[in-house]
C-alpha cells in the first residue's frame, strides 16, 4: 500500500509550521523524524493534505542551565545514547533508548516526535514519566509548557492542539543520590515492548533513605503511565542498605527486598492492561511485578553507590 497523495513544505522556523498547520485546520501533519509517521502514512493510517518539514526550523544542540537539561525537540535518538550532557544529566533516557528501535530509526526518530506521536509502549514516553520531565509547546497563542504526566491523552493522542508543536523537552539533571532503571521484555529486539518500566529513587540528604520515587510503565493501558503516589508511598522511608550481599552478578544491596516485591505487587494489582495478539493482560501485570521489583532494586542501588550512576 502507499500513501495517500499530499502537498509537501519545508518549514524555516516553528512559527512559519504553526501558522501553515493552522491555515489547514487539522489538515496537516508535521515530518520531523518521520518514523513513525512514513509507516502510518504508508499504511493510511493517517492521510493529511499538507506534510510540513521541520528538519529546518532548530538546529539546537543539548545543553544544561540551572540544573535542567534541554533537549530541542529535534534531537536525534542517537544523539541521546551518545551525547554526554544527555548521559550525565539523565543516563535512564540515555540507556532506554539503546532498547529504541533499531540503528535507522535511532538515526532519525527525534525525541519530540516520539512524545507527540504518544505510543503507549514508547521508551522515551516512559522515561519522560519516571524523570518529571515537561515539554515546550508553541502555537498560534504562544508558548505553554505541559508536563509530561498531563500530556498523554490515549492511544497516541495529546494534550496538544491541531496547531501546536513541541519545541523543547525539559529534563531536571541527575543528582548525586539518584538512582535509576530502565526494565523491558520484548518477544524480539527492536520490537514494541511488551512491558516496560522506568525507575527514579532520589535519597535524603542526610541518610540512605528513600526520599522520593517514580515509577513509570509502558505496554499496560492506552498511554504511558505514571505509578500514584498511594501506590509509591511504600518506598518512602526505606533504606537503600538493606538485602543480601553481591551474588551471581548482582551489586550489594540488590538481593531479597520483600518490601520492594510488596510495593511492585501493589502497582501491578492495580494495573488493568488490555488482552492482544502479544500478551494478555493477565501476563502483562505479572510480567509487570517481575519488571517493577527488579528496575527497584537497581535504582536503590545505583542511588546508594553500589551500580553505575551515569549511563555506560
Amino acid at each position: 500500500m502507499v500513501a495517500s497523495a499530499f502537498d509537501y513544505v519545508a518549514a524555516d522556523s516553528y512559527d512559519e509550521a504553526v501558522r501553515m498547520l493552522a491555515a489547514r485546520d487539522g489538515g496537516a501533519k508535521i515530518l520531523a523524524g518521520g518514523q513513525s509517521l512514513m509507516p502510518m502514512l504508508n499504511l493510511r493510517l493517517a492521510h493529511p493534505e499538507l506534510l510540513i518539514d521541520i528538519n529546518r526550523a532548530d538546529r539546537r544542540q543539548p545543553s544544561l542551565d540551572g540544573g535542567v537539561l534541554r533537549l530541542p525537540a529535534l534531537t536525534r535518538h542517537r544523539v541521546l545514547l551518545e551525547h554526554d550532557l544527555v548521559r550525565r544529566g539523565c543516563p535512564l533516557l540515555a540507556d532506554a533508548v539503546r532498547y529504541l528501535g533499531n540503528v535507522r530509526v535511532r538515526n532519525r526518530g527525534t525525541i519530540g516526535g516520539s512524545l507527540a506521536h504518544a505510543d503507549p509502549t514508547a521508551e522515551i514516553g516512559c522515561c519522560a514519566l519516571a524523570v518529571g520531565a515537561e515539554v515546550d509547546a508553541r502555537g498560534p497563542n504562544g508558548k505553554r509548557t505541559i508536563p509530561v504526566r498531563e500530556l498523554f491523552a490515549g492511544y497516541w493522542t495529546t494534550a496538544l492542539s491541531e496547531s501546536e508543536i513541541i519545541t523543547d523537552v525539559l529534563i531536571p539533571a541527575a543528582q548525586p543520590r539518584q538512582g535509576w532503571s530502565f526494565q523491558e521484555m520484548v518477544r524480539r529486539t527492536s520490537d514494541f515492548a511488551i512491558v516496560a518500566v522506568a525507575v527514579t529513587v532520589e535519597l535524603a540528604e542526610r541518610d540512605d533513605r528513600i526520599a522520593a520515587a517514580r515509577v513509570a510503565l509502558a505496554g499496560v493501558s492506552d498511554r504511558a503511565t505514571l505509578a500514584g503516589p498511594d501506590l509509591t508511598t511504600g518506598l518512602i522511608g526505606l533504606p537503600v542498605g538493606l538485602g543480601l550481599p553481591a551474588g551471581a552478578g548482582l551489586p550489594a544491596g540488590t538481593g531479597a527486598r520483600p518490601e520492594l516485591d510488596a510495593v511492585a505487587a501493589r502497582i501491578a494489582d492495580s494495573l488493568r492492561p488490555p488482552d492482544d495478539v502479544h500478551a494478555s493482560g493477565a501476563y502483562r501485570r505479572r510480567l509487570a511485578r517481575v519488571l517493577i521489583a527488579r528496575a527497584l532494586r537497581e535504582a536503590c542501588a545505583r542511588a546508594r553507590g553500589d551500580g553505575r550512576g551515569a549511563a555506560a
